[in-house]
């Protein structure tokens, strides 16, 4: 062990060569610790926390290294004195760290194939999900931030490296990357059997339960909730809770399209529609097991004080037992994993639908002579009848996939512009289209208005196929929406300036 250095004896008047700390000031965590270097040290160096209850404080008296310990939050001062009776203030503070980011995660999806924007999605869900924040603190896990290039196609494996950060008012931020391994597992497509819709009570002034069901492994079922929280209740959130009772696990798939936490209803019903849609069409979707006789929340999504939250889901159990289905609001500051206090279901003088419908998809093939009258295809015009005795019927067809294939003839000796022109009929709407595999989208239009989302050239003596156009009616918006297809009428051209249709 090298010898202490022995002090320097100053001459007469002259000034000692004070320490310095690197760092100059210090942040500790409650129960962690921190290292400051001490340089112009002579002799053996003492340290005096000014606050004994915040920290602990020790010189090694080899590395002229001085560790401190956090014991409770505040703002404190460390005092070092050499041999020579030189001393040094460092400013220290302590504080909890917002959170601990998880080191890695296993995520297990659908799709054919899983797009990149999907990927980015479900990884930064992932990270947030493995992350724990202390009550005040904040999660953020962009998705712009991870670096995904192209998209993953089925019985295939990515993993990527999503940045954290942890964060909030008095405390020590923490980032680092977590790892996400995704593994995009191949499962069929299968069609719906039942629609489920949870619109009742539409306005939250409680927390509670808004919808319960069970999940048949034999039935897959469509799900649509849509809720607003006024600006007089306190910050909510909408969890959706998937129980198995039995003791054998239940794999469930479920695609899922959210849109909101937002003040325009009809803009969230609208991103909630459009994101469903591309999922649907690619099979994107997540694979959640469920162990035996436990639950897992395959939704939490904020619902902040005067916003609306919409969300298209499509579930079915793969393999394993029969789960049950629970839609909840709960204020913002509960454990989303606490247990439900009561069984009953909120209710509200306003009536809206809630409950079960046997429709969950419309199919037209229809075709049409570029000589005859316009052809109306209407959308959201049939009023469905609810399973649930008490329950409301569905108007609109919300949550209602409507497919059309359309062959358009040309008798005549010329080739004839034709368009598809959009027409709500119920007042203001928004309105998604997957047209032969091109996504079409339209801002909200007035009631009775007549805009093109689509234009086509049908030859002389010919005809077009419209193979496959899909939509569904949005929340937030008002249907009956019609579809008419028409001679072009050389009105403004989807997408041009003027248009509400991009």
């Amino acid at each position: 062990m090298p010898a202490a250095t022995a002090p320097p004896q100053p001459s007469a008047g002259a000034t000692p060569v004070p320490m310095a700390a690197d760092p100059a000031s210090a942040g500790v965590p409650v129960g962690g610790t921190a290292t400051v270097h001490l340089n112009g040290v002579f002799g053996d160096a003492h340290a005096t926390v000014a606050d004994p209850h915040l920290l602990d404080a020790v010189v090694d008296q080899d590395t002229r290294k001085l560790t401190l310990s956090g014991k409770a939050a505040g703002v404190t001062a460390v005092r070092v004195q050499d041999g020579r009776g030189v001393t040094l203030d460092i400013p220290v503070r302590v504080a909890y760290n917002a959170g601990t980011v998880g080191p890695g995660i296993v995520v297990h999806i659908t799709g054919d194939p899983a797009s990149a924007d999907f990927l980015r999605e479900i990884a930064s869900q992932a990270a947030i999900r493995v992350a724990q924040a202390r009550p005040g603190a904040q999660i953020i896990a962009p998705s712009d931030g991870i670096d995904v290039r192209s998209p993953l196609p089925q019985d295939n494996v990515l993993n990527l490296n999503v940045p954290v950060l942890i964060q909030g008012n008095g405390m020590f931020s923490v980032q680092r990357d977590t790892v996400v391994r995704i593994d995009n597992d191949a499962a069929p497509r299968i069609s719906p059997d039942l629609l489920m819709v949870s619109d009742f009570p539409e306005r939250l002034t409680a927390d509670g339960i808004l919808f319960t069901r069970d999940l048949d492994r034999g039935l897959p079922t469509r799900f649509l909730y849509f809720h607003y929280n006024p600006g007089d209740q306190p910050d909510r959130r909408i969890v959706l809770r998937a129980v198995n009772t039995s003791s054998a696990p239940a794999l469930v798939q479920f695609i899922s399209g959210s849109g909101g936490p937002g003040a325009n209803e009809m803009e969230v019903g609208h991103l909630s529609t459009s994101r469903f849609l591309l999922r649907l069409v690619q099979n994107q979707g997540t694979l959640m097991q469920i162990p035996g006789n436990s639950s897992l929340n395959l939704v939490e999504q904020p619902m902040p004080a005067k916003s609306v939250v919409s969300n298209i889901l499509q579930l079915r159990v793969l393999s394993g037992p029969t789960v049950h289905l629970t839609l909840f609001a709960q204020t913002a500051s509960q454990d989303p994993a606490a247990a439900l206090s009561t069984d009953g279901l909120l209710s509200s003088t306003v009536r809206h639908a809630r409950g079960v419908y046997r429709i969950p998809e419309f199919k037209y093939d229809v075709s049409w002579n570029t000589t005859s009258p316009y052809l109306d295809l209407p959308i959201g015009q049939i009023p469905l009848q609810n399973q649930i005795q008490s329950g409301e019927a569905l108007s609109g067809d919300y949550g209602v996939k409507q497919t059309f294939n359309i062959k358009i003839v040309n008798p005549t000796a010329a080739p004839q512009p034709i368009a598809i022109y959009e027409n709500p009929r119920g007042g203001r709407a928004t309105a998604t289209f997957l047209i032969d595999g091109v996504l079409v989208q339209s801002h909200g239009v007035p009631a009775f208005s007549r805009y093109k989302i689509r234009q086509y050239v049908v030859p002389a003596r010919g005809f077009i196929n419209i193979r496959n156009l899909v939509t569904f009616p949005e929340p937030g918006s008002s249907y009956p929406l019609r579809l008419e297809i028409a001679p072009d009428d050389g009105s403004v051209p989807p997408g041009a300036p003027g248009s509400p249709v991009y």
